[in-house]
Parts: C-alpha cells; structure tokens; sequence
C-alpha cells in the first residue's frame, strides 16, 4: 500500500456517523445498519473500532461540517477513548479534514479515504493496483501535509527539485502530477494489454455468466459453491477486489464461464468510479448478469438502488437490460416475514431466485435458470462444412443441438439448434455464415 496513506494494523479508531435530519428517512435509510457498515470498513482494514458515536446534523458547517456542540461532544469522546484515528462515515471536503484535524489534534478520515485504503491493500492485478493509485493521488493532491519523496523514487531517481523559493508544497505537487501523468501513459499500455486479452477470450467457446451485487452478499461463497472452487470469502467488506474467472458445467452439459466481481457500496467515492470500470468490464460483456441481493439487510431496497446506480454509471441499464437475473441470497437467515415475500414475489417473476449459498437451498434452481436463459435464444441454423474440417464439425457437436446431417461429396450439411451466443463463437472461430436464412425457434 502506497505509504503516504497508510495505517498501522494496531491503530484502534472511533467512527463518528453523521445524520442529516433534514434529509427524508427513507432516502438516509437505516442509521443503525449505516453505522455497522462503517464499522465493517474500518475492520476490513485491520482497524480496531473503540468506539461509536452517531450525530445529528441540522445544517451543515461549511469548514468543519459539523457545529459547534456536535465538534466539543466529539472532542470529548476523542480525549475519552483516545482513538489513533477518527473516522467520518461521510465525505469531506480537504478544508473541512483539516480544520477538524487541528481543532481535535487526531488523525482524520473520511469515507472515501478509508475506502481507498481498503482498495489499496486489496488490489492485485497491475491495473487494479494503477487505478487504485491514480485514485488515491487524485484524492490526496489537495490534502497535501508531508513531503512526497517516495515519489522522486518511484520515478526512476529523476531529480524534480525546484530553484530558489520554491516551497516544499509546490514540489510535492509538482511530483503527484508527475506520478499521475505516468501511471496514466501506464495505464493505457495495460488497458491495450486487457482489450487483446478480452478479444481473446470472446472467441472462447463458453457463455460468460457475471455475478455482482452489493458489498458482502455473498458472491464469493455462491462463486465457491457453483464453481467448487476456494476463492477467498470471508464476512468482510471488499472480501474480493480483483474478478475472479472460473469455467465450469451446468446440469445439461453446457460449460459456462462464471465471472466474481467487486462488490458495490453506497456513496461510492467517484476517485474510484474508473477502477471499477476495470473490474467490471467482464460484466459489460457478460451473456448473463446474476445480482446478488442480501435478504438479511436492513437496507435491502436501498442496497439495491446503489447497485442500480453504479451498474448505470458503468453503461448498464439496469430496468431494460433482459441479461440480469435477481438472486436472492441468504433466504436461510432473514426474516420470516422477509422470506415470505421473497418466495411469494419469485412465484410471479421469473428473474427472482431465492437461493442460500451456505445451505444450498435453490441452488438447483439457480442452475436451470442460467440454462434456461442461455438457450432462450436459441436458433435452427444450417451450415455447410468441407468435409476436412473436423474440427468445426466437432465444436458444434459440443456446443450445440445436431439436428440433422447431410453428406455430400465435398461438403458436410449440419442443421443444429443453437444459442446466439455459441452462434457467434463458432462464427467468430470458423470462416463459416449460415447456409440458410435464420429462423427462430
């Protein structure tokens, strides 16, 4: 993790959750589970929460965000618990961080940067980790306190020392512009890198099926139990940052790719929107998308409605988009009343499946809906083949339904029943169109 914003495993930290009365309950949702969640971000992170504090806030301060009352109630618990750092369940602006941290004499973080922490110390792949860091630079360039010298290092030893009179701020943003010009031109290089690879991968013969959702609901465990695989899933906010790719064979024989992805939160810092286009771009090209919801949250529709929004910011619509399936997770652990109108609302909708990745309750389900929907679409095409290309031959017995053969002297005729997306696999492997005009099944 870049040093400049890193913490001590051993730091122990009090969370201050704001609650703007003026707002209308339901669009601030359930102050309780907000609280937990910001909990959730500071241990995911190895902080060690102290304390808890939830205030009201009437107006907002422009340069502390907070009044008067509110900064001595919070100073007061400061001095009580005396946290290594604070925590503000909210954005702040950079004057807003600096005041408090002068008039508490404390370490502050917002929402945002304690997000980026955990992106920090999560990132894997080489984009993942350039995302992140541009990220962070452009959240800290205008939070500047100490000198950056780490930077000159990462930079190769050039030297970007000023003359006479330059102060030391200046030189510290001379570097971050620096640093963020070259990860840029870095990053370009890597995203070439991954569109070739995508390419590739659509010529791969398996639909690809995406799973996203909301911050730990369950993705990772419903990936390890679909896939039988042991992705790292634990309960814990930001459990997987980097997808995950994982083939594997549904009921009927067809083989899919099964995609895990990072999972949504709410208030999602906008340093942090292009890292997730990364991440999500699989999810973009997905045959079938599968949103994970948590029935046991308090903030069920809410936590549904932030995924709506950054699916849209990332180009997906949501409402009209036929590929996204709705599954219901945990259905072992909410609610009775919560279950019955899960079970009651899957009876009417199709794209409702109730399922428990512990328990495997659904499970069976699950499978024959992804089946089902990936030959919704499914075709009668016909195709010629020269009768030396086995290997075309082969792949559509493999991937799809052989209705009927035709042999002739120099060319083998195949009627065969198949999806539109091994319909453009094969086309886009073999240098063969369909011989007669495409009719729905």
């Amino acid at each position: 993790m870049p040093e400049y914003i890193h913490t001590k495993i051993t730091e122990t930290a009090l969370i201050v959750h704001p609650v703007f009365t003026n707002v209308p309950t339901l669009e601030r949702g359930d102050n309780d589970q907000a609280m937990e969640e910001a909990c959730g971000l500071a241990e995911a992170i190895e902080l060690n929460v102290c304390h808890r504090l939830q205030v009201n806030i009437n107006r907002i301060n422009p340069g502390h965000l907070f009044g008067k009352g509110t900064r001595e109630n919070i100073h007061a618990a400061i001095k009580q618990y005396k946290p290594n750092i604070v925590m503000i369940n909210h954005t702040l602006s950079p004057v807003q961080q600096r005041n408090l941290e002068k008039q508490f004499d404390s370490k502050i973080i917002d929402r945002t940067g304690l997000i980026l922490e955990i992106f920090g110390a999560r990132a894997q792949t080489k984009e993942g980790t350039i995302q992140v860091e541009l990220a962070q630079l452009e959240y800290q360039k205008s939070r500047l306190v100490k000198a950056w010298s780490h930077l000159e290092r990462q930079r190769g030893g050039q030297s970007f020392i000023g003359g006479p009179g330059e102060s030391q701020l200046e030189i510290d943003k001379r570097l971050i512009a620096g640093r963020i010009s070259n990860l840029k031109k870095e990053l370009i290089k890597v995203r070439q890198t991954r569109e070739l690879g995508r390419k590739a991968r659509e010529r791969v013969p398996f639909p690809v099926v995406a799973l996203v959702g909301y911050t730990n609901a369950g993705k990772s465990t419903l990936f390890n139990r679909l896939t039988n695989s042991n992705v790292f899933a634990q309960d814990l906010l930001f459990a997987t940052l980097d997808p995950t790719l994982r083939r594997m064979e549904l009921p009927s024989g067809r083989e899919i790719i099964l995609s895990d992805t990072v999972g949504f939160i709410s208030d999602l810092p906008t340093h942090l929107i292009e890292a997730f286009r990364a991440t999500l771009d699989q999810t973009k090209h997905a045959d079938m998308i599968l949103h994970l919801r948590d029935s046991t949250q308090t903030d069920y529709d809410a936590h549904k409605q932030d995924v709506i929004n950054i699916m849209h910011d990332l180009g997906i619509e949501y409402e009209s988009d036929e590929r996204i399936f709705e599954v219901i997770n945990k259905i072992d652990a909410c609610s009775e009343t919560r279950h019955e109108d899960i079970m009651h609302g899957a009876k009417f909708n199709d794209n409702i499946i109730p399922v428990s990745a512990v328990t495997g309750e659904g499970i069976e389900g699950l499978l024959e809906e992804i089946d089902s929907f990936l030959s919704r679409h499914s075709k009668s095409l016909s195709y010629e083949l020269p009768l030396s290309d086995g290997k075309a031959l082969a792949w559509l017995y493999q991937h799809a339904e052989v209705i009927q053969t035709q042999d002739g002297e120099d060319v083998n005729r195949i009627l065969v029943h198949i999806d539109t997306a091994n319909q453009n696999r094969f086309e886009g492997l073999f240098p063969y169109a369909p011989h007669e005009p495409r009719q729905d099944s």
